[in-house]
């Protein structure tokens, strides 16, 4: 796997429906319409303000890691390399080169909050709502450097 920089022109596309799959495997409580108008806020705001890595397998993307500084403003695997280290070394890349990182996620997924904390994220706040108002509980995670 090679982790490298992300390319606009190169890579957009792929990360975009990367997280498409990955929004629908950890997000099925989030209505399609939801995910489309987010969809459109990745691609227009999130993705040109972050600074993106992305792992590469055989020439495809399959996976990327956007930061905003020390927060990890999206962390989206290929649902069918969910479980295969992708994630980790996507995190482990970030602490290396910012040391203590920040993250926010759903609290109805799960599988997410136990991938950060076997990273060894800790919980450090919550809040009843996400970034668009909707009533789904976000939990905030820090790991120190």
């Amino acid at each position: 796997m090679l982790l490298r920089r992300y390319d606009p022109a190169r890579d957009a596309d792929a990360c975009l429906s990367i997280w498409r799959d990955a929004s629908r495997a950890g997000h099925p409580f989030l209505e399609e319409a939801a995910l489309e108008a987010d969809a459109v806020l990745v691609r227009d705001v999130y993705l040109p303000k972050a600074e993106i890595v992305v792992a590469e397998e055989d020439g495809r993307v399959v996976g990327f890691v956007a930061l905003l500084d020390a927060f990890i403003g999206g962390l989206f695997v290929d649902p069918t390399r969910h479980g295969g280290g992708v994630g980790r070394a996507l995190v482990l890349d970030a602490a290396s080169r910012k040391g203590a990182l920040d993250v926010e996620v759903y609290e109805a997924n799960a599988g997410a909050l136990a991938f950060y904390v076997r990273l060894g994220f800790v919980e450090t706040g919550r809040r009843e709502t996400d970034d668009q108002g909707r009533a789904h509980p976000v939990v905030r995670l820090r790991r120190a450097s």
